[in-house]
């Protein structure tokens, strides 16, 4: 019976994994060339004619396959993971010509998926082969070959695919994000692919659409008193009061936080105008950006108020940390 392992060891197991996959991920860097460059340039002139991008493997390397085809998917590219065992059985159905299709086989001789290719030459379509075997079967029968191959498996027999399934799977992000990148996919783009779930939300949703409007916002002077200005804020309920001036430009902010600190110093401070400690260069945002930026504004200033402003600088609005929580932006 093999001897439990201590937590010392579970640990040591663990990063030596990591180190190994580290390892070998830096190895496929230092051989990124010329063949990535053509992988590039096949895939992004496909696209831009409307040819698709086909995705096969079996086994570790088709779940790879079906991972890389998501990616590429999400990005707005039109990636199908082509199942190569169905594929002989009526799946070719959705192969034309001038598509691309991307092989991956650490060994290159993987039967089923070449029985498959050996059926796409019917079809005018260019291989983009992943593998290990650079004189393999796949490579030769590959227009453009990208090197996927490892010295060790993370696997202490040597045996599980693990250093190698992350290589292609690193190497099909990196084709993926080289290719967003040439298209000029903008957020908004993007958001068009990922409509629901928190990523879609923040991507989808403008400043507009979370703010509090002027009418909800507590606006004072800047020589209002202190003691009035608090009692308006407890009015409105509100974190924060904004002082503008008479044409509604933004003069500062003065929080619920601000008076706190005051009051630790002095008591004495209620009738001094609010203008005297009030922060004149408050962090603001565009009524026209996108939550997301509201969000990063939040986190990089650790702030709880930020003014929403129009294109003129005038005061339309402000945004209270609750306020993206309430809409699931937190």
């Amino acid at each position: 019976m093999p001897q439990p392992l201590g937590d010392k060891d579970i640990l040591e197991r663990a990063n030596q994994v990591l180190s190994i996959e580290i390892e070998e991920l830096e190895r496929l860097r230092g051989r990124l060339g010329g063949d990535f460059v053509r992988a590039v340039r096949l895939l992004q002139e496909t696209l831009d004619r409307g040819g698709k991008l086909l995705v096969m493997g079996v086994g570790k390397s088709g779940q790879i396959g079906e991972k890389i085809a998501a990616t590429f998917a999400s990005t707005g590219c039109v990636a199908v993971a082509l199942n190569a065992m169905n594929a002989l059985h009526g799946d070719l159905g959705v192969v034309e010509d001038g598509d691309v299709v991307l092989a991956l086989s650490y060994s290159g001789e993987t039967d089923e998926l070449l029985k498959t290719l050996s059926a796409l030459r019917q079809f005018n379509v260019k291989i983009l082969g992943f593998t290990g075997g650079r004189d393999s079967t796949l490579a030769r029968l590959s227009d453009v070959v990208l090197d996927v191959s490892v010295e060790k498996e993370a696997c202490p027999l040597n045996l599980a695919p693990t250093s190698s399934t992350t290589t292609m799977l690193a190497l099909g992000d990196a084709l993926a994000m080289v290719v967003l990148d040439a298209k000029g996919l903008s957020r908004e783009d993007f958001s068009r692919y990922h409509p629901s779930g928190s990523l879609g939300r923040a991507l989808l949703t403008r400043v507009t659409d979370v703010m509090r409007g002027a009418e909800r916002v507590t606006f004072v002077a800047a020589d209002e008193t202190i003691r009035a200005v608090i009692r308006k804020m407890s009015e409105g309920r509100n974190g924060a009061a904004i002082i503008v001036d008479d044409g509604g430009r933004l003069g500062g902010i003065f929080t619920h936080g601000d008076f706190a600190r005051l009051f630790n110093h002095s008591t004495d401070m209620a009738n001094e105008p609010v203008g005297r400690h009030m922060t004149p260069r408050p962090v603001q945002v565009l009524e026209s950006a996108l939550a997301l930026e509201a969000l990063a504004l939040l986190r990089q200033h650790q702030v709880d108020e930020i003014v929403v402003v129009d294109a003129a600088g005038r005061v339309t609005g402000m945004i209270d940390v609750q306020d993206l929580s309430r809409h699931r932006l937190l």
